[in-house]
């Protein structure tokens, strides 16, 4: 079985581009699945594997307090495992077709009232510090864009196009894609990048005050910081945007 998860995961990597969280994800699931299958049936060969194993694996998994979240990702992993068999004609059939994953609790999901956005990106910001002015314009292209942390972070001066008012962006599995903006944040996206050729030298649309890629925690706590301004919901993060 280490086999073909080994080629499984080169198949992610390789041809699918899939980000290194997300190799990193499948590889533990799929590890915790080949390793209980050793330990409760001493099976090895993908072969033997039948869909009555894998439900005693998520019911052990249940029985061990994993999350709904946490069982069904791992099922998800394995489920992408066993087509990926069929495909290249490991498997005749695939044990996954019978398994169903447990039901999520629904949340409500956490959102901030467009009025105290608008209010927040309006303020005057002629009286802020440099650094101050550049927290507020994250959150706004976070808010305008809709672009994920990652995708804002690598985010590259070359990746700006200004003379017809779009950027471009490398989101999940190495995917391009354009995005348009509106003329008031084009505008400020060029003096912000002016200001940054004077004053840090840096590829990075937004770095740190060395010039260098901003790092997640550090956007995080930008976007908590700012956000607090205007809101006391506990999720102040970057996807609220």
């Amino acid at each position: 079985m280490k086999n073909t998860i080994d080629k499984f995961i080169d198949y992610l990597q390789y041809e699918k581009r899939y980000s290194q969280n997300t190799i990193i994800s499948y590889k533990t699931d799929l590890k915790h699945f080949n390793s209980f299958m050793l330990i409760q049936y001493n099976c090895d060969t993908v072969k033997l594997i039948k869909h009555l194993h894998i439900r005693s694996w998520i019911v052990s998994m249940i029985q061990d307090n994993y999350t709904s979240k946490s069982v069904n990702r791992k099922i998800s992993s394995l489920k992408s495992y066993f087509k990926y068999l069929k495909k290249i004609k490991v498997l005749k059939t695939n044990p996954m077709l019978k398994i169903v994953s447990p039901k999520l609790k629904k949340r409500l999901p956490n959102f901030i009232r467009e009025t105290n956005i608008e209010k927040l990106l309006n303020q005057d910001a002629k009286d802020l510090e440099p650094e101050e002015k550049r927290d507020l314009f994250i959150v706004e292209v976070l808010y305008l864009t809709g672009m994920r942390r990652s995708e804002l972070i690598n985010l590259k001066i070359s990746d700006v196009d200004i003379t017809n008012g779009q950027i471009k962006v490398l989101g999940k599995g190495n995917k391009e894609r354009i995005v348009p903006l509106n003329p008031k944040i084009l505008n400020k996206l060029q003096n912000h990048i002016n200001s940054k050729n004077e004053e840090e030298p840096s590829i990075y649309v937004f770095s740190t005050s060395k010039g260098k890629k901003m790092y997640d925690k550090m956007l995080y706590n930008i976007v908590k910081k700012v956000l607090s301004e205007i809101t006391t919901s506990s999720k102040k993060s970057p996807h609220v945007l």
